[in-house]
């Protein structure tokens, strides 16, 4: 078994007193050396109360939180719509860190899911309009034909509009965890816990 990457320890003093500017550190660093840097796992409850888990991509992060966008009659929408705790991991194995993050998910304001939606291509805009998400379908034919009407239904139109049912949401982090692997399997562990109107930092054993 190859040895795990030996990687400078991780102090307190090394972290930021804002988790969302360490974040944003380690973010900037992975965006520029990890592929696909973006992906996360976000994790909710379904209707009987088991977890349910699946990759999405961060779209935004700051102090508002951590945002990701798919359809609200989605899955893991409609999840968020009965409960709305939820918690994502961000892994980057190639420098050997993750981040947890746990709290209430919300969704986003329809104007900034406007400004988020302007921003895709053309094909993903469509794409929006033909995926019936996590509904069954007979078969990829089926799909097909969905986007071909999406196509045919805004043919000349220049900027097709965001569906109503689809939009953004926010996960507000009431905890937040940097973990930064080590050998020995003597991790770095450091969490965050929302005090008021501050942070609290505490070292966690690996």
């Amino acid at each position: 078994m190859a040895e795990r990457r030996a990687f400078p320890p991780l102090h307190a003093d090394d972290l930021s007193p804002d988790p969302f500017e360490q974040f944003a550190r380690w973010y900037e660093l992975a965006s520029a050396e990890v592929p696909l840097a973006d992906a996360m796992t976000l994790a909710t409850l379904g209707d009987d109360g088991a977890p349910d888990a699946r990759m999405v991509l961060l779209k935004g992060h700051g102090p508002r939180g951590f945002r990701f966008f798919t359809n609200y009659e989605s899955a893991k929408a409609g999840q968020i719509g009965v409960d709305p705790r939820g918690a994502l991991v961000v892994y980057w194995r190639e420098h050997d860190r993750q981040v947890r993050a746990r709290g209430p998910i919300e969704r986003l304001p329809a104007a900034d899911s406007d400004v988020y939606f302007a921003g895709r291509d053309r094909e993903s805009r469509l794409g929006a309009w033909a995926s019936p998400q996590s509904r069954p379908l007979a078969d990829r034919a089926e799909l097909d034909a969905r986007l071909a009407e999406a196509r045919e239904r805004f043919d000349g139109v220049e900027d097709v509009p965001r569906p109503d049912t689809w939009g953004g949401f926010v996960l507000r982090p009431r905890t937040i965890e940097f973990w930064q692997g080590q050998q020995a399997r003597l991790h770095d562990r450091f969490a965050y816990t929302r005090t008021g109107d501050g942070w609290r930092i505490q070292r966690l054993a690996p």
